[in-house]
């Protein structure tokens, strides 16, 4: 688990509708914001902290967030793609990984690799 995140966007309005959607069925919502800036996560505190980068090129980072069951992990999914991002692996075992684990991952709007994951 992190404490917190920062990512740099180039469209802050669209990285909010993408992380409240595919953030909500995990359980977070959109915090502390104003113009330049949006923290999103569990009520009250918000971990994963966007900014706008004012033009420059985000580096692609990748973020796994705890999903509490399967059901979850799927939710976070369709609801992503429902926001506009890009498929980079649907629902499923990743036996690979370890025998539990059950992921999903997204592009989010800033080529950012977005994974729920119930391990």
């Amino acid at each position: 688990m992190y404490d917190h995140i920062g990512l740099k966007v180039k469209d802050l309005a669209a990285s909010i509708r993408f992380y409240e959607a595919a953030l909500a069925p995990l359980g977070h919502v959109l915090g502390s914001h104003d113009d330049s800036y949006a923290g999103i996560g569990p009520p009250g505190a918000p971990a994963l902290w966007l900014y706008a980068a004012n033009g420059s090129k985000s580096p692609g980072t990748h973020i796994a967030f705890r999903a509490a069951d399967h059901q979850a992990v799927k939710a976070f999914y369709q609801a992503g793609r429902q926001a506009g991002a890009s498929d980079n692996g649907g629902p499923g075992p990743r036996p690979d990984y370890s025998p539990t684990y059950y992921a999903a991952f997204l592009i989010d709007p800033d080529g950012n690799n977005v994974e729920a994951v119930c391990p």
